[in-house]
Formats: C-alpha cells, sequence, structure tokens
C-alpha cells in the first residue's frame, strides 16, 4: 500500500520540556527519513503548528511552514505530546487545534498520540469510548478528567485500528514501528529497526515497566532464556522446558516472566511464531504448511486460525499484499 502523509502535530507554547523532544523526534527517525530501498514511495512527513515558532526545550524552537489546514489533509496525524501544563494544571489546549483534530479524524485520518498527546486526543472527543493509554504516571489524571475513554496504564500501545495511542519515551517508538509493520509488512518494520539499532517489536499488550519486586539475581537466566526461545520456535516449547533452562522452578519462571514482560510465557510465544511466520510470509516462497512447521505453530490450519485473529487476514492475504509488493521492489 501507499504510506501517505504523516502530521506530526504540534501544540505553540513555551512549557515544552526534552519529553516532548524526544518523542516528535521518533516520529521523524520513522517517518521523515525516506527509506526508498525498502519501500518506495516512503512516508510524507510534515510538522503542522498554528503558525508561531515552536518552543521545544530551553534554548532552542522548531518553526514549520506546514499549519493546521495541512494537518487536516494528512493520512496519519501524530499527536507526539501536549505541553506539561495541560497534563499537570489542566490548562486548556487552542480550540482551534482540538477542532482541526477533529476535521482531520472526520476526513479519516488515522489518530496517533505518543505520551500524553492522548490528552489532544480525548478533548478532541476521538478516544470517547475506546481503549487508551499513555505513559503511566498520566494514565490516573487521563481516566479522572475524561471518564468516556477505557484508560489502560499497564500496556505499551494500544491499537483501536483508526485511533492508536501509546505510553511514554520508547513505547512512541515501538507504537510507530507498529504503524510500519501495519502499512508496509513485518520485513520492512524488522529493517527500519535493525537500522536503528532497536528491538524489531514489542507487542502492544507488555508492560510499561518490569514490576520492581521481582527478584532479581546476578546469575538471572530470563534473558537468555528468551533469547534462546526466540531463536528455536521451530522446536516445541513448553513453560516446563523454558524453566528449566533457566533453572527455575515452573512456577518462580512464570511468576518472573509474567512480572518482567506483562504477558504470560505461552501469550509471548504465540507472539513470537507469529511474528516469525508473518516475515517468512513476506519474504520467501515457502508454501503455508511449511510456514507454520518453521513458526512452531504447528499445522497450516493453527497458523491460519491465529494469524487471522491477530492480524486480520489471513496468512495468504496477508502474503498478496505485502510479498508481492517486496518481489516487485526486487525486481525494479
Amino acid at each position: 500500500m501507499t504510506p501517505g502523509s504523516v502530521a506530526i502535530s504540534v501544540v505553540n507554547d513555551t512549557d515544552m520540556q526534552v519529553c516532548e523532544v524526544y518523542e516528535t523526534a521518533i516520529a521523524y527517525a520513522v517517518f521523515g527519513d525516506p527509506q526508498l530501498d525498502l519501500a518506495d514511495p516512503w512516508y510524507e512527513l510534515m510538522m503542522c503548528a498554528t503558525g508561531e515558532p515552536t518552543q521545544a526545550a530551553s534554548g532552542f524552537s522548531v518553526r514549520t511552514t506546514h499549519g493546521l489546514d495541512d494537518l487536516i489533509k494528512a493520512d496519519t496525524v501524530i499527536v507526539p505530546s501536549v505541553p506539561h501544563g495541560v497534563v499537570t494544571r489542566g490548562e486548556t489546549l487552542p480550540e482551534e487545534f482540538i477542532d482541526a483534530l477533529r476535521q482531520a479524524a472526520d476526513a479519516g485520518a488515522r489518530m496517533v498520540s505518543l505520551c500524553t498527546g492522548a490528552f489532544a486526543l480525548a478533548e478532541a472527543g476521538l478516544l470517547d469510548g475506546r481503549r487508551a493509554t499513555a505513559h503511566w504516571s498520566n494514565t490516573a489524571d487521563l481516566a479522572r478528567r475524561y471518564p468516556k475513554v477505557t484508560v489502560d496504564e499497564s500496556v505499551l500501545y494500544v491499537d483501536e485500528g483508526d485511533v492508536l495511542t501509546s505510553a511514554g519515551m520508547t513505547a512512541g517508538l515501538d507504537l510507530c514501528l507498529h504503524l510500519v509493520r501495519r502499512d508496509l509488512g513485518a520485513y520492512v518494520a524488522n529493517q527500519v529497526a535493525r537500522r536503528m539499532v532497536v528491538s524489531a517489536h514489542r507487542p502492544g499488550g507488555q508492560a510499561q515497566f518490569v514490576d520492581v519486586a521481582a527478584p532479581v539475581s546476578g546469575n538471572d537466566n530470563l534473558g537468555l532464556v528468551m533469547d534462546w526461545a526466540e531463536k528455536n520456535l521451530d522446536q516445541a516449547l513448553t513453560v516446563d522446558i523454558m524453566a528449566r533452562r533457566a533453572g527455575m522452578s515452573t512456577r518462580a519462571f512464570f511468576r518472573r516472566f509474567q512480572a518482567a514482560t506483562g504477558m504470560t510465557p505461552l501469550k509471548w510465544l504465540l507472539h513470537k511464531r507469529l511474528a516469525h511466520a508473518q516475515t517468512l510470509l513476506e519474504t520467501t516462497d515457502l508454501p503455508i504448511e511449511r510456514i507454520s512447521e518453521h513458526s512452531g505453530l504447528g499445522t497450516a490450519a493453527n497458523l491460519r486460525r491465529h494469524f487471522t485473529e491477530r492480524v486480520g487476514v489471513t496468512p495468504t492475504e496477508h502474503r498478496h499484499t505485502f510479498g508481492a509488493a517486496r518481489r516487485e521492489r526486487r525486481s525494479a
């Protein structure tokens, strides 16, 4: 598919902090640097504001030639954050900014927030009746001020189809890579992540932070076991097998794993198996039966069932969309 235009929408205010600069830079790093060897055309990125230079952090500001009219016409709108005072002191956002968000959504734009940008989408009414998240330190305020929003404070990001929200800092990067994966497929998203030297894909349901009450020791093998399991997805992996390899009891391993990732070991394994199958569908011509074996999902029927539930299309449809596009790029 054509990635389309992405508008990063910022609010003019002198109370911006470095956190907001970080998340704005994340969106630029993922969407603003054309990766034409991976997908041509790439995204068309614009930073949109209300006209005046935007204070980004102490000592410098951001000036843009794109305004709210451009935001309304974009295919994807990203609000990387809102001014600090909006979150901590209940300051109001400019009405013309909120109205532009509503118009963009009405025109069919995909609406995205990173960190405290969820407050802007909520103010525009775009999160009403939806599940959403933000940085864990701000989720209580978000839920209190916008009771029509179902706030989930525990996850990295939430994908509601045409509206997506993320927690703060690196969770914003996870969501941006998730958008690339949705638009251009797993192969392209994995390559972008590799070039940025970050994890290829953390699922949105993963916890925002590790439970500090989880016991930590110098000989903890949890991370090593996770790496080993990811390299051996074609094998029959159980919680008991992983626990023995980690040198833990099954109960202790299960507890530590869930505390560290926010997911059960089997749910994590299923996610990794499906992600591997997704990449194989896009980059190889292996039959579905072989892909199900390589990814550890057993039968083709099992692959089809889980893949359709998670991705929303069948493996064959996914291959037709993203595998064909990759073959065209290779032959061009």
